[in-house]
C-alpha cells in the first residue's frame, strides 16, 4: 500500500509540471486574439470564486448566517468600503444571526 502511495504523488507531480509546463514551451509568441486575452484575464479572478464561495456558505454552523454574511459583504464591497470593514460587518452579520438562530 505504501508503494502506491508515492506513486499517486508522483503522478500528481507530474501532472501538475505539465500543465504549468505545456503553456510556456508550446506558447512562444503573444497572444492577440482579443477573446482569449479577455478569457485569460479573468481566469484568477473566477478561479478565486469559485474556490471562495463555497467556503462562505459552509464556514459557519448555519447556511443562512453564511449567506447573511455574503451579501453584507458584497453590498458594503459594492460601496466601495475597505477591507477591514466589510470583513468587520460580515462577521458581526455572522455572529448575530448565529445569536438569533440559537435563540430560536
Amino acid at each position: 500500500m505504501e508503494r502506491s502511495v508515492y506513486l499517486y504523488i508522483l503522478v500528481m507531480a507530474g501532472v501538475t509540471y505539465l500543465i504549468r509546463m505545456l503553456p510556456l514551451t508550446l506558447i512562444r509568441k503573444e497572444i492577440k486574439n482579443t477573446y482569449i486575452r479577455s478569457f485569460l484575464y479573468y481566469v484568477p479572478y473566477v478561479t478565486l470564486s469559485v474556490m471562495t464561495f463555497p467556503a462562505i456558505l459552509t464556514a459557519t454552523s448555519s447556511i443562512w448566517s453564511g449567506a447573511a454574511a455574503l451579501i453584507v459583504a458584497a453590498f458594503l464591497a459594492y460601496r466601495g468600503k475597505s477591507l477591514f470593514q466589510v470583513s468587520t460587518a460580515a462577521c458581526a452579520a455572522v455572529f448575530a444571526l448565529e445569536l438569533v438562530l440559537d435563540l430560536l
